[in-house]
């Protein structure tokens, strides 16, 4: 069926909605090469016209009004894409018609959701749908999991390369960021805290190490993620807690799962913070564990759950531009043999922008043009940014995207 464009990005007018059309509208032009077409989408016809003078998008650019609360007017815009790209969040909240409608009308789909609840929920509701309608559905293609998800990915080609084996274990440790916080992850954060207060047994999912395994899956040998001071004598280092972690190490090991096991059934995958060794490394490492800790308590106490929401970003808030353009993100990876310490190997992530929303906006528009324009091992269904897109997400975001993964003597 003729679609009228490639992508619909959806929130377009919110603050990484603007920065994914500004991606587009750099390499994607009208009249390049890249024969990739594109719309936005809102609620307001009004915000959508200042978007396209603000940010100087091409005049022809269609325009589509869909709101998430009216479902007949996402059904129609969602029906004339290929890809429909959503920053719409939290999508617990607002992104589950979306979701639905892409699953039933065979329309693909990213977004940058971290809400393994949801995730879950979503599987579980239109997997069969998707894979008969042949939608792909592709959560977490932002920060949160392409580096973790994609970084794996490498490690093992590289490790299948050079000594015809997976690696048994990989770890990521994040080494140096600059950026500022996101509204929008904060809110996901309150919005799952409010509905574990009246369903419990979420606390329980989203601690599950295998939380978003497929249905019957190998459970491995991975347990909960780092919450204390650790020293890691592979990095001859103190770590601390990854706040991502509980999203990231969950993707990476569906990944493992979707893809038939390649890495092995008792493949390990964890994440964590690198401080410095010696004692003002632990001190870093333990004071960043309490702040870690805090967090997560207060988040689960009304009260202290709404002061937080009162001192900390709001959704639709975000860094400045010059923020935005001088932040960055380096990741260090570890990928070791299952036999021969001499053959561990190691790897290297950077991002040249703001992880949370420069970098974001790239690597989630990057997912969209993948799936519009190249070919994919998979069909319909419920996939991760690597099982679908690994091969041309690894070409396509060092090249469009200022993302890249490089092997460390």
């Amino acid at each position: 069926m003729q679609k009228e464009f490639d992508i619909l990005v959806f929130g377009a007018t919110g603050f990484t909605g603007r920065l994914v059309a500004r991606h587009l509208k750099k390499r994607y032009a009208e009249g390049n090469t890249s024969n990739t077409t594109w719309a936005v989408a809102g609620r307001s016809l009004d915000k959508l016209q200042q978007l396209v003078k603000t940010e100087q998008l091409p005049p022809s650019i269609s325009l589509q009004v869909a709101d998430s609360n009216l479902p007949e007017t996402l059904a129609e815009a969602i029906s004339k894409a290929r890809v429909v790209l959503t920053t719409v969040g939290p999508y617990a909240r607002y992104g589950s018609d979306v979701v639905r409608l892409c699953a039933e009308l065979g329309v693909h789909y990213c977004d940058l959701t971290g809400e393994v609840h949801w995730m879950r929920r979503m599987i579980d509701q239109h997997q069969h749908t998707a894979e008969r309608s042949g939608a792909r559905i592709v959560h977490t293609c932002g920060f949160d999991s392409i580096p973790s998800d994609l970084g794996v990915l490498f490690m093992q080609k590289l490790m299948q390369e050079r000594h015809g084996i997976a690696a048994c274990h990989v770890k990521y440790r994040g080494s140096d960021f600059k950026g500022g916080f996101s509204g929008g992850t904060l809110d996901s954060m309150w919005s799952m805290a409010e509905l574990a207060e009246r369903d419990p047994a979420l606390w329980k999912l989203i601690a599950d190490p295998y939380a978003l395994d497929p249905e019957g899956g190998h459970r491995g040998q991975d347990g909960p993620d780092h919450t204390t001071p650790e020293f890691d004598p592979d990095f001859n280092a103190w770590v601390a807690p990854f706040v991502m972690a509980g999203i990231n190490t969950r993707v990476v090991r569906r990944s493992n799962a979707l893809m038939g096991y390649p890495w092995g059934r008792n493949f390990r995958y964890d994440e964590a913070t690198l401080m410095p060794s010696g004692p003002f490394g632990f001190v870093g490492a333990a004071a960043m564990a309490v702040g870690f800790g805090t967090m997560n308590a207060m988040t689960r106490v009304p009260p202290l759950r709404e002061l937080l929401q009162r001192v900390m970003p709001k959704p639709g808030e975000g860094p400045s531009e010059s923020q935005i353009e001088n932040g960055f993100f380096k990741i260090e990876l570890l990928a070791k043999h299952p036999t021969d310490a001499a053959k561990h190997l190691r790897g290297r992530i950077t991002g040249d922008k703001d992880p949370g929303y420069g970098s974001t906006s790239k690597m989630l528009a990057e997912c969209a043009v993948a799936l519009a324009r190249d070919e994919s091992p998979v069909g319909g269904g419920f996939w991760t940014p690597a099982s679908a897109l690994g091969e041309s997400l690894l070409e396509r975001l060092p090249a469009n995207a200022g993302v890249r993964f490089e092997v460390v003597s």
